[in-house]
């Protein structure tokens, strides 16, 4: 959020590159994601079904790879508004980290980069429209998105001359179905 904020204040070719999401990991053949698992791995050593290295083994199995959390927290959703909002390319926002096609998706970013540097342009004004952000709002409520996404979206478009206050969120939350299971929605 910080980097679009910058771009969009100093209004000059940007292209954002998600870092992407780690891989999911398991615990005696069950799936764990990342940062929710720690709730429940407290729960069960609580309980007495783990011990403390069941509870290390379960919290650590939850981050398998490089990447950021593989929740739909603040780091994927702010990945996928960003897509939403035109400032990285197509499909860039879900590709795992590990993944060769993250690597493929960095190349092309730097080949856009190096052709926006050349042509000066587009500028993320281009990008940044009350559309734009309507669009992300409801990228936003479709994939359950973290709240901090609110937070984020609202400073990002308060660079801009295009304001969104909280009464916009609650509308479209009532319209806008969440489409997607993932957690911790």
């Amino acid at each position: 959020p910080a980097q679009i904020m910058a771009a969009a204040t100093v209004d000059i070719p940007a292209i954002a590159l998600p870092g992407g999401p780690m891989l999911n990991g398991s615990f005696r053949g069950e799936r764990t994601g990342s940062g929710t698992i720690v709730w429940k791995a407290r729960q069960m050593m609580a309980a007495g079904e783990i011990d403390y290295k069941g509870f290390v083994d379960l919290v650590a199995s939850s981050a398998p790879s490089a990447g950021h959390c593989n929740t739909m927290g603040t780091a994927s959703t702010m990945a996928c508004i960003t897509e939403a909002l035109g400032l990285s390319l197509p499909m860039s926002a879900t590709i795992p980290a590990p993944h060769a096609e993250r690597f493929r998706s960095a190349e092309a970013s730097g080949k856009v980069a190096a052709e926006m540097a050349k042509a000066k342009g587009p500028k993320p004004s281009e990008f940044l429209t009350k559309a734009s952000f309507r669009n992300a709002q409801v990228v936003l409520q479709a994939i359950g998105g973290s709240t901090n996404g609110l937070i984020h979206l609202t400073a990002i478009a308060n660079r801009t001359e295009h304001r969104i206050d909280l009464e916009d969120f609650d509308e479209l939350g009532r319209e806008v179905p969440v489409l997607i299971d993932l957690k911790p929605s």
